[in-house]
């Protein structure tokens, strides 16, 4: 009962927070209900009046300006190792005196990054600029965020004084598809990702430990299972399979996508949108999970590893030999620290599993190229929003990509050939490692162009991870998290899916634990269906189409 004690007072905390933030944004809206009967389009919405142009022309750096801009953003948790604030980090000053503009950075404790968001818009007390995924963590979504007027829309903006992204945009047209509403407003400066960065994360396996059982890596679930028993039996692993746990089990779907579904919402071979967790398949899922975790195959405390730390020990003591995690974050930083206390210690990526030997994963972990969860909005606060917005521009021209991606010529990188290259003062410091050394220079994510050249991979495996992990047709049945429901849809999406999640992730835990039979499954899709899950699905697909049409 501790653990599912712990799970949902953690759930009740983040629910009185989406309560507490949607409550006063109704109010809000109520407030201004002649300006939210509708959406919007990009020439009728209102901006804050500005100050005066900055003195020179977009596009020309370091800016001269004695004003400052504050954001909210998280921080890298590699970085705190060496400064608690991005201002004072390597990166921070160089990006300060390479544009010109002075940041006062806000950063949210870690892992309390939506908590600490819902106060911030309750309160009303908003940095210039502030990254988050508006497209999820803002009740109503983009669209409400800029009728409430907490944040502005971008259009004019961008016109007239981001030459770098508006190239970037009038270049790529399934980008720019992908970062406006359905009314066409622009309302963040987007991380994009570059083509070798959409695949990073999906199953890893101890190699060593296959060896010494004279096992290959396992493709279906009747190989894992028989992978996971000897890792038990053989190797005295007490939880063979972890998972972080992160408000769900983070699987990405590998298991649960065996059975031809997902933990969410996907799009169906057919072209139509489908909530997972009601699939009679899914109940299929579920038998697998509760027989592992019955059999202590699966981890049995896998609600409690809400923090990575709980996952790298549990992978590095030989407590677990698999898991579902990241390129680098996980795959290569586990290698590294594991050979030093154990040469033999071996991970490989493997497949995301299916039910027949040779069959492609119906689904798995694959991105796009926009990023909307490292993405930033100017707010309505902004005096000066030209300024903030010279400063977003710079990251996506030419110098100003090179420092967000490799940092400073001549400490963390140099060019070779024409490549920029890590410097050995990075790759090879003897206390840090490489993500620690680099987060000093540069920044892992945000609004900024990625670049294909850049590569954290030490190792082999992590160069074959991308490529394994990517065979799979999640590009094809992944719902893009870039859509955008109306204001009304919005709030119609907040009001049903924060209660059903709730609800299913709940029973979720029950079934695999046993706690529930598996009997009630058709009362649980009954009762998610009565919750208005069928309306939600409807929205989904009304805003699938119109970002198709777009």
């Amino acid at each position: 009962m501790k653990v599912q004690s712990s799970s949902l007072k953690k759930s009740s905390s983040i629910l009185i927070s989406i309560v507490l933030v949607f409550g006063i944004l109704a109010a809000c809206s109520n407030s201004n209900q002649s300006t939210n009967s509708g959406n919007k389009s990009p020439k009728e919405t209102s901006q804050p009046a500005t100050t005066a142009p900055s003195g020179e022309p977009a596009g020309v750096y370091p800016v001269d300006t004695k004003e400052s801009i504050t954001s909210w953003e998280e921080v890298n948790d590699n970085l705190i190792t060496f400064y608690s604030n991005l201002a004072d980090s390597p990166f921070g000053q160089q990006l300060e005196k390479e544009t010109g503009i002075k940041v006062k950075y806000t950063h949210p404790a870690s892992g309390q990054r939506k908590e600490q968001f819902n106060l911030m818009i309750a309160s009303n007390n908003l940095t210039d600029v502030i990254e988050v995924d508006w497209t999820k963590e803002y009740p109503g979504g983009p669209e409400k965020a800029i009728n409430d007027e907490a944040i502005i829309p971008l259009n004019d903006l961008i016109d007239q004084h981001a030459p770098n992204l508006k190239k970037l945009l009038n270049e790529n047209p399934d980008l720019d598809k992908m970062m406006k509403t359905d009314n066409g407003t622009y309302y963040v400066f987007p991380m994009i990702r570059p083509d070798n960065g959409l695949v990073f994360r999906g199953p890893i396996i101890r190699k060593d430990w296959l060896d010494d059982l004279k096992l290959e890596v396992p493709t279906t679930i009747d190989e894992w299972y028989t992978v996971l028993k000897a890792f038990k039996q053989e190797k005295g692993a007490t939880a063979p399979l972890t998972a972080l746990y992160n408000n769900e089990v983070n699987l990405q779907d590998a298991f649960i996508g065996a059975y031809g579904t997902a933990n969410r919402h996907y799009i169906d071979d057919s072209g139509k949108v489908q909530y997972g967790p009601i699939d009679p398949q899914f109940k299929d899922a579920l038998v697998l999970l509760r027989k592992w975790y019955e059999e202590g195959l699966f981890d049995k405390d896998f609600s409690l590893n809400t923090e990575t730390k709980a996952l790298d020990a549990k992978m590095l003591s030989g407590e677990s030999g698999a898991t579902v995690h990241l390129i680098s974050g996980g795959l290569g930083r586990w290698m590294e620290t594991g050979k030093k206390s154990n040469e033999s210690y071996h991970l490989v990526p493997a497949p995301y599993p299916t039910l027949n030997k040779g069959e492609r994963a119906f689904i798995g972990q694959r991105s796009f190229e926009f990023n909307p969860s490292a993405s930033k909005a100017i707010t309505s606060a902004a005096k000066n929003p030209e300024l903030v917005v010279k400063w977003l521009d710079y990251a996506y021209s030419e110098q100003g990509a090179l420092l967000f991606n490799f940092g400073i010529e001549g400490e963390s990188y140099t060019m070779a050939n024409g490549v920029p290259t890590f410097t050995d003062k990075i790759v090879k410091d003897p206390q840090y490692n490489l993500q620690q050394m680099v987060s000093q220079f540069t920044k892992p994510n945000g609004p900024f162009l990625g670049d294909s050249r850049k590569s954290f991979n030490t190792f082999p495996e992590m160069d074959d991870a991308a490529v394994v992990w990517g065979e799979t047709d999640a590009l094809k049945h992944m719902l893009p998290g870039f859509l955008t429901p109306t204001i009304e849809e919005s709030q119609e999406i907040a009001k049903i899916l924060t209660a059903v999640t709730s609800y299913k992730e709940e029973m979720f835990m029950k079934f695999v634990m046993g706690r529930e039979p598996l009997e009630k499954f058709d009362d649980y899709t009954a009762r998610i269906k009565t919750m208005g899950i069928d309306r939600v699905t409807e929205i989904y697909q009304s805003a699938l189409d119109r970002y198709e049409a777009r």
